[in-house]
């Protein structure tokens, strides 16, 4: 039986491993990186460099469902190797390299290109990075494990607009200049990995080729869960729409990054307590509730008329990403068996990227050709039919403690 790693002391950190904590970081680090550019991207886009909604939406939706292939790819080779931190290291370098990169674009289609880059070095990272936070606690803290990575993930989430904000309001006029700065954290991000990620000892990776194939999945109701996170994506746009939306409805430029920290404040609170919710009360009864506040904010984003419904809109969006990032990891690892997690990860990040092509790109076609309204009703509709489909499937309990 797999011994499982010592946790740290103290009630907050529970159950909750080194690996976990310097992923945490790690994730905070990049991110940091990541939200120096993001929030200000649409602005670049199609400010400077004359873009419009439709080629937005190609942008997020080729450079998810690129990331959605890699992180299919290196979950099958994550059961694989011994040392699943190459992937992780490989991942976050190639991506603290390109993301930058954006600085010096000229046209829409370099953009692209770096975006796409960026997405890769993320493919390659994720689902090995999920796989040793699943494997690194015991399964009775695991929503509050995933919720810890995910609540620092979004901690970097807060301070990268606020940096970004902070150049620009010291006197930094070029965007550009503040994608340059990006840097720092991104390669901070590295080093750390470097220092302090470890493999999980007593793991033992799976022998053979690869597996490939959807029929290798251990269970039909591991199936039936991909199939309706599918449902839900396809209405999952990219939040650069909500950005754009929140512009429309008159939050002005210097006010994006602050009204993504907001965001991400929510966010990062709330993920971790409805995490370890989870832990006790069942994971998909939390996953059902996100997905209807999901419904209920893209319904208000049709209706909204003003910029402070705009900011309470946020608010509440971030009150989905609390209720369903971490614990939508966690139950599919409590599904997936321990030497097949790699690729049962691989599956769910692919899954959700595979839809997040169409998403983005329906969507901008929709706004740019209907209006914004039609665009943000599909998605609700498509998000409420998700949940109704979750709640059809039959979830077993909580696995055993270390199972």
């Amino acid at each position: 039986m797999r011994l499982t790693p010592q946790p740290r002391p103290g009630r907050f950190f529970r159950g909750i491993t080194r690996n976990v904590v310097v992923l945490g970081i790690v994730s905070f680090l990049t991110d940091v990186s990541s939200e120096m550019i993001y929030p200000l991207l649409p602005t670049f886009l199609t400010a400077v460099l004359g873009a419009g909604p439709a080629f937005l939406g190609a942008i997020e939706g080729a450079a998810e469902s690129t990331a959605a292939f890699f992180k299919l790819m290196s979950g099958a080779w994550a059961d694989r190797i011994r040392d699943r931190t190459r992937l992780i290291l490989g991942g976050y370098g190639l991506s603290s390299l390109a993301r930058p990169l954006i600085a010096a674009a000229t046209r829409p289609w370099m953009v692209l290109a770096v975006r796409v880059t960026d997405r890769v070095g993320k493919g390659v990272r994720t689902s090995p990075r999920d796989a040793i936070i699943a494997d690194s606690v015991a399964g009775a803290v695991r929503g509050r494990a995933y919720g810890f990575h995910r609540a620092m993930d979004h901690a970097g989430a807060v301070v990268g607009p606020l940096l970004a904000a902070g150049l620009l309001a010291g006197g930094i006029r070029d965007l550009r200049t503040v994608f340059w700065w990006a840097t720092v954290p991104g390669f901070l991000a590295v080093l750390l990995i470097l220092l302090g990620v470890r493999e999980v000892p007593t793991r033992a990776p799976v022998s053979g080729e690869p597996r490939r194939g959807l029929s290798t999945l251990p269970t039909g109701t591991l199936r039936a869960y991909l199939a309706t996170l599918f449902v839900f994506t396809l209405g999952n746009s990219s939040d650069a729409f909500l950005l754009l939306r929140a512009g429309q409805l008159g939050v002005p430029a210097a006010g994006l990054p602050l009204l993504w920290v907001m965001f991400h404040l929510v966010k990062m609170t709330s993920v971790m307590p409805f995490g370890g919710l989870s832990d006790r009360i069942g994971r998909r009864q939390i996953i059902i509730a996100g997905w209807l506040i999901y419904a209920l904010t893209y319904g208000g984003f049709a209706l909204a008329t003003t910029a402070w419904q705009a900011w309470a809109l946020f608010a509440l969006y971030g009150l989905f990403y609390g209720l369903t990032e971490g614990v939508e990891r966690a139950l599919l690892a409590d599904l997936a068996r321990p030497a097949e997690r790699g690729m049962a990860f691989g599956w769910y990040h692919f899954v959700i990227g595979l839809g997040a092509l169409p998403a983005s790109l329906f969507f901008g076609l929709l706004w740019q050709r209907l209006g914004p309204q039609v665009a943000f009703g599909l998605g609700a509709a498509l998000a409420a039919a998700a949940a109704l489909l979750l709640v059809r499937i039959p979830v077993p309990p909580r696995l055993a403690v270390g199972e």
